[in-house]
């Protein structure tokens, strides 16, 4: 936030607004929105569903950014709809953020894909070996970017073990599409089921387009049999009422449109998601809970 939006509102005499609200809501949102006579915007993925749940449409705006989990063609396509503007996705860590990004003014979003390298940062997907590799593998940045840190305060061996040669190390799975970076998930994210290596997000993607869905967390379930199976807690749309029915169809819903080892094995509702302050899904207290569930706890 300091320095991707207030720095640069300073630098170039662009007025930020902030709002502090008891819960976000789309209403708020609107009303702050139009209000204030907001252009530009941040929205995180979480947001982004519950304004698409709500049918929610804001004239007005020039550009909107999200980041923290990818989005996908349906979104992407909302988005369009809804507020007029493609919404751009960039990448980065607090350690060193903004790396890669979409920018609908220069090429076509692909969606799925985080987007290109911004200037001035490059980016590698290395392999097991350490090296540049075209396959999927752990996404790094150069040592060098203009937005890295230079260390963990009073702690060298997080530091040390942050870097490999030149290469900063993001924990996070990618792999290269051309020139376009697509984010696989989080090393301890990524689902691995009957040897098969799963990411959440296109599932999380693919059961948002139902129209039941509000909002959904996929993570790993422990299994005996197949190590991981792919576990969706799904929170329905208002007046849906949650059903084996419906659990059944959202199954075959993802299996129609996705490789089948990827459907969920398990649907769960909720009523809610736990979600960080910033609108992440938890995907810990979700993976916490799977764990239970196998273990007869739940």
């Amino acid at each position: 936030g300091l320095f991707d939006v207030l720095m640069p509102g300073l630098a170039l005499g662009v007025p930020v607004v902030a709002a502090r609200l008891p819960k976000f809501s789309p209403e708020d949102c609107a009303n702050v929105v139009r209000q204030a006579a907001v252009t530009h915007a941040f929205f995180p993925p979480t947001a982004l569903r519950v304004l698409k749940a709500a049918d929610t449409q804001i004239d007005g705006f020039k550009a909107i950014g999200s980041g923290g989990e990818p989005l996908g063609a349906e979104m992407l396509d909302w988005g369009r709809r809804a507020f007029g503007v493609t919404i751009n996705e960039f990448y980065g860590q607090t350690e060193c953020n903004l790396v890669a990004s979409s920018c609908g003014a220069l090429f076509a979003p692909r969606p799925g894909a985080i987007g290109k390298p911004v200037p001035g940062h490059e980016i590698a997907v290395l392999g097991e070996d350490g090296r540049p590799t075209e396959g999927e593998g752990d996404v790094a940045v150069r040592r060098g970017s203009a937005s890295m840190m230079l260390g963990y305060w009073n702690r060298p061996e997080e530091t040390a073990a942050k870097f490999a040669g030149d290469w900063m190390l993001t924990g996070d799975r990618g792999i290269w599409e051309g020139d376009y970076l697509r984010f696989v998930g989080r090393e301890d994210d990524v689902i691995t089921s009957s040897g098969y290596r799963i990411g959440p997000a296109e599932i999380e993607d693919c059961l948002l387009m139902h129209p039941a869905v509000a909002t959904v967390g996929v993570v790993g379930k422990p299994d005996a049999l197949r190590t991981e199976i792919v576990k969706a807690y799904v929170v329905p749309r208002a007046g849906v009422i949650p059903s084996d029915d419906l659990a059944s169809e959202l199954q075959s819903w993802v299996k129609e449109r996705l490789a089948r080892y990827s459907y969920p094995r398990e649907i769960g509702f909720l009523e809610a998601l736990p979600m960080t302050v910033t609108g992440k899904v938890i995907r810990k207290e979700l993976k916490a809970r799977a764990a239970r569930e196998t273990e007869g706890a739940v």
